[in-house]
């Protein structure tokens, strides 16, 4: 392919991606695909000749597009958003044509200070403690990774380091395995499962405390639980907590977290991957509070920041105890700027050598919508989520398990789980909208979350209108069935009351 062909494919491209976008409402936000249609649809093996790209764009539309579940579609009312723009298109698509692969300063200069500026303009947008600013005095700053998994496993791992050398210095009569084995961390048991990915990867158990019946883990239990560890000779390491918990959204106490964790000398980790877009606005400043107390956090931009997977910011206090964890230097990795600035090698900053020009899609989106259009987006979602909250608590068959929060809605049918998986099946089965269930102290309940591309009101009342009509559906075959099941246990007792009679009547 030459580069008039490619101006060919990719002007076709950009036309495919914006019908495909513009009309993504005509399509079921669910696949109608059973498990291996691609592989059916398919060669076995890639072609002898080149093939032409317009039949390469015209497979995409007939065999991929079939098989995908559409994530930017206003119907998708599952997990957390996943959000895109035009913007960031545009910024994945230059980055993948430079196609840089920048680990170090000189690998491409422009790659790791954009990085800088972006992650800087972003810790000022949502209002973070300046010592995470790459411009502050400090040894702090933030970086992009790939996901909050990532992010995750970075702090565990830089902790664990950390512990193993500073337990080592205090107790030098036990040798590097012994302390190792001895190490134990702390999370909520609403935390995402990445979290407990994270101790399997870094060989560290993770203890799952229970959270609050507001879902909320606080700083008395994380004591509790510290104590009870030291008492048996353990070493309490990190304590990874989440604003925006993956099943209700809901916040840990950070403050109380705070005070345990210094007390204890216990790294302090929050996963704000989706409620971190809250922190932009001044009437969410409750989330804010405690920050300043913590040694890591990430936020995921492609949630509520509209640039798209994958791009989690993360940001340290000091990201020399990072580096310091990390930091493995080859002859060919060096160069004769480095250590003269205050530029980081992002490559000491993460789990992988290699690194994305992820900050270019950071800056294109952020400059062509501006703060005010960021904000005014994390309000939309709000303001939408508050718009089903309304519709559910008009109609008494439904009631409200959670507090709302940001984008999300925690509701379920009046019943048993029953009724809750029943109702929920019966709307996957129809593909109109996508939601997913969660479970709390052994009750069922469906997630609403606002996502989509470019969700409007109309697109709530329609999945409103799905869901209530589906339970009406529900009930009234549930009625039917119990009056059927009534009526056959009359005649059953008729029966029988006219058999015994038959048996007394002929005994005698």
């Amino acid at each position: 392919m030459d580069a008039k062909e490619f101006r060919e494919f990719g002007k076709a491209a950009v036309d495919f991606v914006a019908d495909y976008l513009e009309n993504i409402r005509d399509d079921e936000v669910l696949p109608s695909v059973e498990p291996g249609y691609l592989l059916d649809l398919l060669p076995k093996e890639m072609p002898e000749q080149p093939e032409s790209w317009k039949e390469v764009l015209g497979d995409i539309n007939r065999v991929i597009k079939p098989g995908l579940t559409h994530w930017q579609s206003p119907n998708m009312h599952a997990y957390y958003p996943t959000s895109t723009s035009y913007p960031s298109i545009v910024g994945e698509m230059l980055a993948s044509g430079f196609g840089i692969i920048g680990f170090s300063w000189i690998c491409s200069p422009a790659c790791t200070e954009l990085e800088v500026v972006v992650m800087d303009w972003l810790a000022k947008f949502l209002k973070l403690p300046e010592h995470f600013q790459h411009a502050s005095e400090g040894p702090g700053g933030g970086v992009i990774q790939g996901s909050a998994s990532e992010a995750v496993l970075v702090a565990v791992l830089a902790a664990r380091e950390q512990a193993v050398v500073s337990y080592k210095e205090s107790h030098p009569e036990l040798s590097e395995s012994e302390i190792r084995g001895r190490l134990v961390a702390y999370s909520s048991d609403q935390s995402n499962s990445c979290i407990e990915k994270a101790g399997v990867l870094a060989a560290m158990p993770i203890r799952l405390l229970p959270a609050g019946e507001d879902f909320v883990l606080r700083g008395e239990t994380l004591k509790t639980a510290i104590e009870e560890d030291v008492a048996a000779g353990r070493i309490p390491v990190i304590c990874i907590a989440t604003l925006g918990t993956t099943g209700t959204c809901a916040y840990d106490d950070i403050e109380s977290l705070s005070t345990v964790c210094e007390e204890h000398k216990v790294w302090l980790h929050v996963d704000a991957a989706y409620a971190g877009g809250g922190f932009a606005l001044e009437e969410y400043s409750e989330l804010r509070k405690g920050l300043d107390r913590v040694d890591s956090l990430n936020f995921n931009l492609h949630k509520f920041m509209l640039v798209n997977f994958d791009c989690s910011a993360m940001w340290l206090r000091d990201a020399n105890k990072v580096v310091d964890s990390f930091n493995v230097d080859r002859i060919y990795l060096k160069h004769k700027h480095q250590g003269q600035s205050q530029i980081p090698d992002f490559r000491h900053w993460q789990i992988p050598l290699g690194r994305r020009f992820r900050a270019l899609k950071v800056w294109i989106t952020f400059r062509t919508l501006g703060a005010e259009g960021l904000r005014n987006h994390v309000r939309k979602h709000i303001e939408l989520a508050k718009q089903f909250e309304d519709l559910v608590v008009k109609d008494s068959r439904f009631e409200i398990v959670a507090p709302r929060a940001l984008g999300l809605v925690c509701f379920r049918p009046k019943g048993d789980n029953e009724i809750t998986s029943q109702l929920l099946h019966r709307i996957m089965e129809r593909k109109k909208i996508y939601m997913v269930k969660a479970e709390h102290a052994g009750r069922q309940f469906l997630r609403f979350v606002v996502c989509g591309m470019d969700a409007k009101p109309e697109d709530i009342d329609f999945a409103w209108t799905e869901i209530e009509s589906q339970l009406t559906a529900l009930l009234e075959e549930q009625s039917l069935a119990a009056r059927k099941a009534g009526n056959v246990a009359d005649l059953t007792q008729h029966f029988q009351i006219h058999l015994t009679t038959d048996n007394v009547e002929k005994s005698q």
